[in-house]
């Protein structure tokens, strides 16, 4: 048997950024996979599981309503200690900066397991924006023994903190996940989706869901997403809600009722990635679809006041739009108005990734284990034209 690598992650977005690479380390005929979910996301993260053929060894199921973050995070820790004592991994993959990550970091070091991260060196410079997760990517990285960065900026921001050893720039194993399920002509499942018209219409796809957003920078959000849906007949917004009731009431209230703002259930990620393809642009506080939205051609509005991604606005595929609803209008009334300001944001270069940063992650698995001689590549946006 190979050298036994356990894998960590419980919410959607992580499950999504996993898959391919969980599906790599099968093909690696030094590396034993072993999967355990934490159950974070529950209802969001299964559909994932399912879609990407992964079948966890592990299974924590700690998401109980209501929960806090002190709660939820002892519990993962809690739950991963018989989890280690029986899986007995010799290295630990955790990713990005969920309680789940920072509670599968801090057991493996409890262990005494070396921890690699995925997704590393991501900072906005806020620690309360986005929260926790500031806060947790930082921990994470210095309990960490291995680093797997998206972007050269996230290793300088490692390099600004100490953190210098065992640093690799990957790309972001989204695209990846990406180019792996985004199949064109696929009719959507959901009738409203299927229904709308792409051609004639400007179709904008909404996010919106993060705790620092709660309360009035959402119902600003919000607000000012219904006054884009009047002042525009051609718009149709489209947003796939997140469960959370924080979330749901406000935007029920502030825009339901409207013809042309569709507000739905949350999208399993076929469907999610057929409408990115489809839509005119994005408007979103998602770190992820930052990312993601580039890769098809699509700008992105980012609906917070920090980004930690700002290799994406240097290269023009995403604007910080904040949270103030006359910034809000008055951007996306530029990309609705006019075509040279949209063409020069979906035709930038997006800067996280070729498709090949699973084949990297692995190969610093491997350095880092002995099995392979040489370091992994790194990624560059320019090496990917």
């Amino acid at each position: 048997m190979g050298k036994k690598v356990m894998s960590i992650f419980g919410t959607r977005p992580a499950a999504i950024k996993m898959a391919p690479l969980l599906l790599g380390m099968e093909r690696r005929e030094g590396l034993e996979s072993v999967c355990c979910v934490t159950g974070q996301h529950r209802e969001i993260l299964d559909p994932v599981l399912r879609l990407f053929h992964i079948q966890p060894q592990f299974d924590l199921n700690v998401m109980e309503p209501g929960q806090s973050l002190s709660v939820l995070t002892s519990r993962v820790l809690a739950g991963l200690e018989p989890a280690l004592e029986r899986a007995k991994p010799d290295f630990i993959l955790v990713h990005g900066d969920t309680a789940s990550t920072l509670a599968g970091a801090l057991a493996g070091f409890y262990h005494q397991i070396p921890v690699g991260h995925v997704e590393a060196g991501l900072r906005t410079g806020n620690r309360y924006a986005p929260f926790p997760e500031e806060v947790n990517r930082t921990l994470v990285s210095h309990i960490a023994s291995v680093h797997f960065c998206p972007t050269a900026v996230n290793r300088g921001n490692l390099r600004r903190e100490g953190v210098e050893q065992d640093v690799y720039v990957t790309g972001n194993t989204v695209i990846d996940a990406i180019q792996s399920i985004v199949e064109k002509d696929i009719p959507f499942t959901d009738p409203c989706l299927q229904g709308l018209n792409y051609d004639s219409r400007k179709v904008l796809l909404v996010t919106c869901h993060r705790r620092e957003n709660y309360g009035a920078p959402m119902e600003r959000i919000f607000s000012a997403l219904r006054a884009l849906a009047e002042r525009y007949p051609e718009v149709e917004l489209v947003y796939p809600m997140h469960p959370a009731p924080a979330v749901r009431r406000p935007a029920e209230r502030l825009l339901g009722g409207h013809p042309r703002i569709h507000l739905l259930e949350p999208l399993d990620v076929q469907e999610m990635y057929r409408l990115l393809r489809r839509c005119y642009m994005v408007l979103s506080d998602s770190g992820g679809l930052q990312e993601e939205a580039p890769s098809l051609g699509k700008p992105v509005l980012v609906l917070r006041e920090d980004t930690e991604r700002p290799e994406a606005v240097e290269a023009g595929t995403v604007k910080l739009a904040g949270t103030q609803g006359e910034r809000i209008l008055s951007l996306a009334s530029e990309l609705i108005e006019s075509p040279p300001a949209y063409s020069r944001m979906a035709k930038a270069v997006n800067p996280y990734g070729d498709g090949q940063a699973c084949g990297r992650i692995l190969d610093g698995v491997e350095f880092y284990l002995g099995l392979r001689d040489r370091p992994p590549g790194q990624f560059s946006p320019s090496s990917s034209l």
